[in-house]
């Protein structure tokens, strides 16, 4: 799913949604792909438990928790659940798509909003994003992705993403989490970003202005993280946006690799550059006018950080 612009105005009365309890998909709805699905989920998981178990284990030992006496915290997250999640996370960052990581001491050790480019039809990069927290940064951070309010709607998605960390993107649930000094990983471009065609690689479009109100309310630095390597996993010729208004999807890609029956993303190769903390001060309640130049600037970071990760980069693959 596609995490949201962070909205001020049609975010804030959105309610904080709770953990609602587990389930699994009954066997009448247990279909081929999904057993497929679930059989490459276990074997990616326990491929990782042979070569990095002690290692997830280390690391999520680490993280600060604020749960209650089940081992959940108010939004449903399980580290245990989180387990497995990273699991998968760590398979795709370091051996599927080999991610480089840059810039990763940049991450302070307190509360820290990530804003990062999105791209890639699949929110991937926003996996990418996690297992390099998790897995390169000192000390290790879980981060809290905010997605979108309809995905609490989704049967096994609304109880899956509260387990494994992911929050609906209000603002309160932003702010909460903030308080508690989390990470909380931001995509201001929302669906508008993931979904661009691929003649609009790398070329930001317009940011919310959510999680700059966020920052000034809640006295939280920015890390402006650019991810390379993504707009080439699924490669989009044209989006069908009369039909995906008529089916309540924010896009519908025409992917030709789906078409020839390779869904897997391609192995392109990752490379991600967390930059240094940017903080900025002011009324969180200031005119849009005044908060877009703040805007601005983190848009033109992460801009120039991709247009000189694009140059350094000597091929998609390697």
């Amino acid at each position: 799913m596609a995490s949201p612009p962070l909205d001020k105005r049609s975010l804030d009365s959105a309610p904080i949604v709770p953990f609602a309890g587990w389930g699994r998909p009954t066997r009448d709805t247990d279909g081929p792909l999904r057993r497929m699905a679930g059989a490459l989920g276990d074997r990616i998981v326990r491929g990782m438990e042979d070569l990095l178990g002690e290692e997830l284990d280390a690391r999520l030992a680490r993280i600060e928790r604020h749960t209650n006496e089940v081992g959940v915290d108010p939004f449903g997250f399980d580290p245990r659940a989180a387990r497995y999640a990273l699991a998968v996370a760590a398979f795709f960052h370091r051996f599927y798509f080999r991610s480089e990581v840059y810039g990763i001491e940049n991450v302070p050790s307190g509360r820290a909003l990530i804003i990062a480019n999105h791209s890639g039809q699949l929110p991937i990069d926003g996996l990418a994003i996690g297992a390099a927290l998790m897995l390169d940064a000192e000390p290790p951070r879980f981060p809290r992705s905010m997605v979108e309010k309809w995905s609490a709607e989704l049967p096994f998605v609304s109880v899956l993403f509260p387990r494994v960390g992911q929050v609906v993107g209000s603002p309160e649930n932003a702010r909460r989490l903030l308080q508690n000094d989390e990470t909380v990983l931001v995509f201001p471009e929302g669906s508008r970003g993931i979904s661009k065609t691929f003649d609009r690689r790398y070329q930001l479009v317009d940011f919310g202005l959510g999680f700059m109100r966020l920052a000034l309310e809640t006295g939280t630095p920015i890390i402006p993280v650019a991810v390379v390597g993504a707009e080439e996993q699924y490669i989009s010729l044209a989006d069908l946006k009369p039909l995906a208004k008529l089916l309540g999807m924010p896009a519908l890609p025409v992917m030709p690799q789906l078409f020839l029956g390779m869904f897997l993303p391609l192995p392109t190769k990752y490379r991600l550059y967390f930059g240094e903390p940017l903080t900025f001060t002011g009324d969180p309640d200031d005119e849009d006018g005044v908060i877009e130049e703040k805007v601005w600037v983190v848009k033109q970071t992460i801009q120039s950080m991709i247009n000189r990760g694009l140059k350094e980069r000597k091929s998609i693959f390697w």
